[in-house]
């Protein structure tokens, strides 16, 4: 049975020959690429904003734990 699907099959397999990208291979990957952001668009754009608040706060700990526990403070003295 041969496969009816028309988009490009991907093998990870040398074969002996070169292991390099082919010109092909990277339209074929920025194009999929491409479809995956459009088809997600915008909450593709949320996570990637997500994620970078993520490793910002993230490398700041210490820091966001102790402003976090300032505010809090702050805002129980005031009520």
């Amino acid at each position: 049975m041969t496969p009816s699907h028309t988009t490009p099959s991907w093998s990870t397999t040398s074969f002996g020959g070169s292991a390099d990208t082919s010109p092909m291979e990277l339209r074929a990957l920025g194009e999929h690429l491409s479809h995956c952001r459009d088809k997600h668009g915008y909450l593709h754009t949320l996570r990637c904003a997500a994620e970078r608040v993520n490793e910002h706060l993230a490398g700041r700990l210490v820091t966001t734990l102790a402003a976090s526990l300032l505010l809090i403070v702050v805002g129980t003295l005031l009520l």
